[in-house]
């Protein structure tokens, strides 16, 4: 039993433990998360769409500035645009590693492709206005081919701007979904945490504190009930003593007067009346001292097997002639230690109750196995000798009372029968249990610690 607790103890602290890593790396990846999303929502997504705006504000710049060298023929406006350009064209090549996804790097190759194609235009502008500084119309015709290389930058540019929007949008759908997710796992981890930390408590009160409990309320009533046949033994000795003495002056007179009496008169049916009652009083006597300073056990190694084999032959022929049928069912070999006269005595009175429990026609079935069992405060091997009737049961308030000394639900007998046995296997550190259902008989067990190696 103890080991069935403490191996549910471990497991529900084996879960605990696993829940409550369980969580704290749920809390560490949404951090690591959230530290992602911070990261890219902070530097690189910034830079990411100054990009575009960059793109666009110099473009423009680099048009208006061929443009106005188309229309002024300032040589120091071709040098700006040669220097503008070149320093775009670096630009370009410089914001490679700070795109986040392969759409966007595509559309920067495709915006570096063609802007090789507007530079060669604009390079062809250049140098037909250099040769002929007055043919207008010429390097008009030509930046035609600029703008429409301009052109096709500017919506490069603008789907650049574009894929980037969409990266973000996917990357907060993917970032969302993960947080979602981790967040049912730390809420199902949470609620799995508090009932597994509910079911240790459970298992642990029913396992550890409440038969502690029970142990400390069945140590008080054992020790209550030991302080009171302590009391009562003393008092038992004396009051024995007292009462035998005269007893057995007044058995010697009345053998006097039995003997001067002619049989069959009145005074001779008398004093066997007398004499009757005064056995009647000694075996009450002999009983009473019997509870009140029960021998000690002289305890040797025997089986079940040897105890119930000597009292079925004994009583089997006696309650036969009530038509009960006596019989042994299961015997366990394991050994015990015990006293087999005072063991006898314990179960002689079991059967006898058993039988007048029956009345007649009925069975009383000895049995005797293995098992564990709290004694002393320890679970530990050992044999039960059960004694099972199909008597009418023991009724709820007789139970109460049943190994109470004097109680008795007989008309002969002094109720010291079931006290007495409980002292008998006290001393053999065993203890006496029953259980019973009313019209389905009684079962009593002989609980005997077994002989360790």
């Amino acid at each position: 039993m103890r080991n069935t607790i403490q191996s549910r103890i471990t497991a529900f602290a084996s879960a605990i433990i696993l829940l409550a890593f369980l969580i704290g790396l749920a809390a560490h990846t949404s951090w690591v998360v959230v530290g992602q999303l911070r990261d890219k929502f902070s530097d690189v997504p910034i830079e990411s769409f100054q990009i575009a705006d960059h793109f666009h504000a110099t473009l423009a710049t680099l048009d208006y500035t061929l443009f106005r060298y188309i229309g002024q023929d300032d040589p120091k406006d071709w040098e700006k645009f040669v220097k503008d350009s070149k320093a775009l064209d670096a630009w370009i090549d410089d914001q490679r590693p700070k795109l986040t996804t392969d759409r966007e790097r595509e559309i920067l190759d495709r915006i570096n492709a063609v802007y090789d194609l507007y530079l060669k235009a604009a390079n062809l502008v250049g140098a037909m206005n250099r040769a002929n500084p007055k043919t207008i119309d010429a390097s008009v015709t030509e930046f035609k081919e600029v703008e429409a290389q301009s052109s096709r930058l500017l919506r490069l540019g603008y789907d650049l701007s574009v894929a980037h929007r969409d990266s973000l949008s996917r990357l907060l759908t993917q970032s969302q979904r993960l947080l979602l997710l981790l967040r049912a796992v730390v809420f199902l981890a949470l609620s799995a945490l508090v009932l597994f930390c509910a079911g240790l408590a459970v298992v642990v009160y029913r396992g550890m504190i409440r038969p502690l409990r029970l142990q400390l309320v069945e140590s008080h009533a054992i020790i209550e009930r030991q302080e009171k046949l302590a009391s009562l033994g003393v008092l038992a000795a004396g009051v024995a003593h007292e009462i035998r003495n005269p007893l057995m002056a007044i058995k010697a007179r009345l053998f006097i007067l039995q003997q001067s009496s002619a049989p069959g008169s009145s005074e001779y049916e008398d004093t066997a009346i007398i004499g009757k009652e005064i056995n009647r009083l000694e075996k009450i006597v002999r009983e009473f001292l019997l509870f009140a300073r029960p021998a000690e056990p002289r305890l040797t190694s025997m089986t079940a097997g040897d105890l119930v084999n000597e009292t079925i032959s004994l009583l089997a022929p006696q309650l036969a002639g009530q038509n009960i049928e006596l019989r042994a069912s299961q015997i366990t070999p394991t050994p015990f230690m015990g006293d087999i006269e005072q063991l006898k005595q314990v179960l002689i009175n079991l059967i006898q109750n058993g039988a007048q429990s029956i009345g007649a026609q009925g069975r009383v079935t000895l049995r005797a196995f293995d098992s564990q069992a709290r004694l002393d405060g320890t679970t530990r091997p050992v044999v039960i000798i059960e004694v099972a009737d199909t008597g009418k049961g023991i009724p709820p308030d007789v139970q109460k009372r049943l190994f109470d000394p004097f109680f008795t639900t007989k008309e002969e007998g002094a109720g010291l029968g079931l006290s007495t046995a409980s002292r008998i296997m006290e001393k053999h550190h065993g203890a006496l249990e029953f259980q019973t259902e009313l019209n389905h008989g009684a079962i009593f067990g002989m609980v005997l610690p077994v002989v360790t190696p």
